[in-house]
């Protein structure tokens, strides 16, 4: 079976001053007006899984105003085995984040081997025409999906780079320091371009005998120039040696895996997706998610749980009837949020339909039929 929030509550979280939902594993779509707290509730659930969540926000933007007093996040999953896990994650103020699973204090990456979250935002929309940064950090979310540790390689290897940066900004010349820096991050970075490359492979592979009704994208690992950047760590740790005098003047790290980039092309036009549609880029996009979401339903037995922000609003009603039969034949749980009802009619009876409202800056939520949520 796939792990899936059978509770969640949320305490002083942004809109939610607290709010509880009890959930079946179903979908569940959220609706109400803009600004009522409806993606405050996705962002919640993003937080049960590694990293910043889906708007990256730092622990004390997230804590709701005025009172500043922390938040917290918690939920009973039901695991793969059918068992019950308590997790919860809070930040009090000035503090970082912090994790516990049954009652024990854990790190982040424990999350992503107990529960696999994806997600699609409206502000991903400009994933394909955005600086390079923005596809590292979606390209990094999906190798994470499947491989946990990758997070602490990406930190391994932004630590090293920023003292190497500090050297360089200083003009430092000794080359002894370089190269103990470099060594640390070549050994990282060998190890996130292969888990980026798998990563590709695998959704390749997911999408190729996939029958869907979204469009798929070849996609490819590439560097700043259009040349795919070294694979190896004696292959980094020779392009870092080499650029030494290009950075030092630079005053940063110019290669290496923080510079890669993710190229993609609408197969079926062979096309670019920078060069696509506006509708087209985001067909792409739920493809990419939906090909993750079936990979690691392959791999490990298990869907992962999908948030799906606006979604519906950006798809004619075929493609929203296919995209809810496609959840549905994935058994995932999917949060999925809109401002009107009647574009989530495909799920009736299918889903978990919880209404979102603004009543005086907190956000008040309620199951259809008017019963407390």
């Amino acid at each position: 079976m796939s792990p899936y929030l059978a509770q969640l509550t949320l305490s002083h979280f942004r809109s939610h001053r607290r709010a509880r939902l009890e959930l079946d594993g179903r979908p569940v779509v959220l609706t109400g007006p803009n600004g009522a707290g409806k993606t405050n509730v996705l962002e919640a659930v993003s937080l049960l899984s590694p990293g910043r969540g889906l708007r990256g926000a730092a622990p004390d933007e997230i804590a709701r105003r005025p009172e500043g007093v922390g938040w917290r996040v918690s939920a009973t999953v039901i695991d793969e085995t059918g068992a019950a896990r308590s997790v919860e994650t809070r930040a009090e103020p000035g503090s970082p984040r912090s994790v516990t699973i049954d009652d024990k204090p854990a790190p982040q990456a424990a999350l992503g081997r107990l529960l696999r979250v994806l997600w699609l935002t409206p502000a991903m929309d400009r994933l394909w025409t955005e600086a390079p940064e923005g596809r590292r950090r979606f390209l990094d979310r999906i190798a994470l999906s499947f491989e946990p540790d990758h997070g602490g390689a990406v930190l391994a290897y932004d630590r090293a780079m920023r003292e190497r940066n500090r050297l360089l900004r200083d003009q430092v010349a000794d080359a002894r320091w370089y190269g103990a820096l470099e060594a640390q991050m070549a050994e990282a970075g060998a190890r996130i371009g292969a888990a980026r490359t798998r990563a590709l492979d695998r959704l390749a592979s997911a999408a190729g005998d996939a029958q869907t009704a979204f469009p798929a994208a070849d996609l490819a690992l590439t560097g700043p120039d259009g040349i795919a950047p070294p694979e190896t760590a004696e292959d980094i740790a020779a392009a870092l040696a080499g650029g030494r005098a290009r950075d030092l003047a630079a005053g940063r790290t110019l290669s290496g895996p923080h510079r890669a980039d993710l190229a993609a092309r609408y197969r079926d036009k062979d096309m670019d997706a920078a060069a696509c549609s506006t509708g087209e880029q985001k067909a792409l996009l739920i493809s990419l998610v939906l090909a993750n979401a079936r990979a690691l339903a392959a791999e490990g037995g298990a869907a992962p749980v999908l948030l799906l922000d606006e979604v519906a609003a950006h798809l004619d009603a075929g493609r929203r009837a296919a995209l809810y039969d496609e959840i549905g034949a994935l058994g995932a749980q999917a949060f999925l949020t809109g401002t009107d009802p009647e574009l989530f009619d495909h799920l009736a009876g299918r889903a978990q339909m919880i209404a979102v409202a603004d009543a005086g800056g907190e956000s008040v939520l309620s199951v259809a039929g008017g019963d407390s949520a």
